[in-house]
């Protein structure tokens, strides 16, 4: 394994291909080299695959540093220069992924318009967790309109994590904010992350020849954007439809559908199943355009992973079923949708609600769990060193609210300075006051108490000394059952 960010904070740029057997769009991103090898063994096993003759040139590999070197195709001139890998390297990947831990990656779309330059935005968040041993696979959409903490900047929508994370040189840059972003809200480790452009998704789909997938309702979307700020306008029927890869990139973005961020959360899953299928039919011709695909990515794809990492997930991947990959979107039943500051809606978490989403999809039965303890472990130790005191106070008319969290709380090894009666009995949502600087113990009591993120604002004037937290309950909040 790799650390998520490296020792000179920036992401390490790698060229993979397509890859036969995965889900798609930022899987690419990973997968697609073994098409390129995976399909050379094929075509060497199967007369029947014509399998062009290469001339490889085998460069020195060099730690963190792309990997490059002539290749001249002399069979019907359809390669003229490519990139292969050193041979030590490939006999590497020849192998699946022979960890057995769970593997979790963050897949990044980038938002990137023509002429721009620097700090962008996320267009698109996925998490992808492979389990080596239990052979399934989930993926975790976020819509980027979630209402979250961003670590050391505070409360913003999900998308801005990577731009933050740039403009403020996070270390690891934009990528490893949003990963740091997307960990504490699922309470997880993520270990790897992978960015994709999107043209490298246009390039993929049109060099497959499309792909096929079942429109379930139909959009028009006069004002979808173009790459230049200008309107490039959108439209599809209902039923099976053949898109090329820029109409395919449509359908994956356009917000205009009755669940908006939501729904198109579900069409990029979708999408990147119709490349998945379309790729597994597609070995034999991925061997002929496998040089080409890798081109399409090469400027586009950045991950943490090492390549031969890369390769051996990806040799992994096609031993997992299909009814083992499972796929969850971060819908309505797992937000509160409010209007901030600015008056834009946007989608607070439930916060226990998305990890129950979390665990549905992630600990299949026979499958190793998911690392759940680990994120909670870390605020704790956090919140012992700020050594903030906190406060409870009831906000509601339930008679001994404040008394009985307390009592809970104590099980879950917190404890209390105090515990009183606020001046307003109607709140309806638990809000959190801080007197100070204590995040890590900010972010305990959001998760404990399910509160708002929304909710969390600073104050002058602690209501009683030694207060350096007050967490006022509202009448949402339920006592969990044991």
């Amino acid at each position: 394994m790799t650390d998520k960010n490296n020792s000179t904070g920036q992401q390490t740029r790698r060229p993979i291909a397509i890859l036969g057997t995965v889900l798609a769009i930022t899987f690419l991103a990973l997968s697609g080299y073994w098409t390129y090898t995976f399909a050379k063994r094929v075509a060497a096993d199967n007369p029947i695959i014509a399998q062009p003759d290469i001339d490889e040139t085998v460069p020195t590999l060099v730690s963190g540093s792309s990997i490059s070197a002539p290749v001249q195709s002399v069979t019907g001139g359809l390669v003229e220069e490519e990139s292969v890998v050193e041979d030590t390297v490939l006999v590497q990947a020849q192998e699946p992924w022979s960890g057995t831990s769970r593997v979790t990656i963050l897949l990044m779309g980038i938002d990137r318009r023509c002429g721009e330059v620097g700090p962008v935005r996320t267009d698109s968040l996925m998490v992808l967790s492979v389990d080596p041993v239990g052979k399934t696979a989930a993926i975790l959409s976020l819509p980027r309109d979630l209402w979250v903490e961003i670590p050391g900047f505070g409360v913003e929508r999900i998308n801005q994590a990577h731009y933050v994370g740039e403009i403020i040189e996070y270390p690891g840059g934009g990528p490893a904010l949003a990963v740091d972003t997307v960990e504490a809200i699922l309470g997880t480790d993520i270990q790897y992350f992978s960015t994709v452009n999107f043209q490298a998704f246009v390039e993929v789909v049109d060099l497959m020849g499309g792909i096929t997938l079942n429109v379930p309702e139909a959009i028009d979307d006069p004002n979808y954007p173009d790459e230049c700020y200008g309107f490039d306008p959108f439209s599809i029927g209902v039923g099976e439809q053949t898109l090329d890869g820029a109409t395919a990139l449509k359908y994956a973005r356009t917000r205009a559908t009755q669940n908006g961020d939501i729904a198109r959360a579900a069409r990029q899953q979708q999408v990147m199943l119709a490349v998945r299928d379309a790729a597994v039919t597609q070995v034999g011709e991925l061997l002929i355009k496998a040089p080409r695909v890798w081109d399409a990515l090469n400027e586009n794809v950045s991950t943490t992973m090492q390549l031969e990492e890369a390769l051996q997930l990806a040799l992994l991947l096609p031993e997992i079923p299909r009814e083992n990959i499972r796929q969850g979107v971060i819908g309505d039943d797992y937000v509160f949708k409010v209007q901030n500051t600015d008056e834009q809606f946007v989608l607070v978490p439930r916060r226990q609600a998305i990890r129950d989403l979390r665990d549905e999809l992630f600990a299949l039965p026979g499958a190793n769990p998911i690392d759940v303890a680990n994120q909670q472990e870390k605020l704790f130790e956090q919140m012992q060193a700020e050594g903030a005191n906190i406060a409870v106070y009831n906000g509601t008319q339930r008679f001994g609210l404040a008394g009985d969290t307390e009592t809970w709380l104590e099980t879950q090894g917190v404890t209390l300075s105090a515990v009183g009666n606020d001046e307003i009995s109607t709140n309806v949502t638990s809000r959190i006051i801080q007197y100070g600087d204590y995040p890590a113990t900010v972010d305990l009591m959001i998760d404990l108490l399910d509160i708002p993120p929304l909710n969390v604002e600073s104050g002058d004037e602690p209501p009683e000394p030694n207060v350096d937290i007050l967490v006022i309950l509202g009448s949402a909040w339920e006592i969990p059952a044991e």
